[in-house]
């Protein structure tokens, strides 16, 4: 079992995140609403795989990714975002994301894209 964290301010998108990703033999290890808590979630739940927001309030998630790979470098990062242009993109993968999905995305597109950074 890979455990994940669900990252996003919106509580409609982590409860769709959370039932897309329920089947795909992952622990759901907590679900945080900004990036200052997801900071303190990976040290206290250590999950591999975290789903990123990007616009988030007290912290947004270029700056949690910065933040959540000093503590674990080896983590995971899926950016689920609806800042849709290369540029922001470019800039997570930067900071360490390892993919980026677009919001808004189906149950499949997600699946997908966990499953394809699980395999690499």
């Amino acid at each position: 079992m890979i455990n994940l964290l669900i990252v996003d301010d919106s509580m409609i998108i982590r409860n769709r995140i959370e039932r897309a990703l329920q089947d795909n033999n992952l622990n759901i290890v907590g679900v945080a609403e900004n990036g200052a808590i997801a900071v303190e979630m990976v040290k206290e739940k250590k999950p591999q795989i975290v789903t990123m927001d990007l616009t988030m309030p007290e912290m947004d998630g270029t700056e949690c990714i910065e933040e959540i790979l000093k503590i674990d470098p080896e983590l995971i990062i899926l950016v689920v975002s609806a800042l849709a242009d290369k540029a922001t993109a470019i800039q997570a993968m930067k900071k360490g994301a390892h993919g980026f999905l677009c919001k808004p995305f189906t149950e499949t597109e997600l699946n997908n894209a966990i499953s394809k950074l699980i395999r690499e």
